[in-house]
């Protein structure tokens, strides 16, 4: 991410249950969502890794399903939001 100046990187097919938010030890931000129920089979799921930028504009963000992800991030010109929707579409 630092290397190619991202300041969200979406991430497919994870392999995680349920739908949270956690601070990772290098200053990022995950959210992820997968199957709602624990014992739910590992697979569908997706997430966002969050840089500084991107984590102090986030406004929310919500799951929807195990294959959808949407986070709401403010931007520079007031008044305006902009979304980021991560879609998972297995075949």
């Amino acid at each position: 991410m630092r290397r190619y100046n991202l300041a969200v990187l979406p991430i497919s097919k994870t392999h995680w249950t349920q739908a949270r938010q956690q601070s990772l030890n290098t200053g990022e931000m995950l959210l992820y969502t997968g199957h709602e129920q624990e014992n739910a089979p590992h697979a569908q799921g997706l997430a966002l890794i969050l840089f500084k930028v991107a984590r102090s504009a986030l406004v929310g963000w919500k799951s929807h399903g195990s294959t959808t992800i949407k986070a709401s991030f403010k931007t520079k010109k007031e008044g305006i939001t902009m979304n980021i929707i991560q879609c998972y579409a297995p075949k």
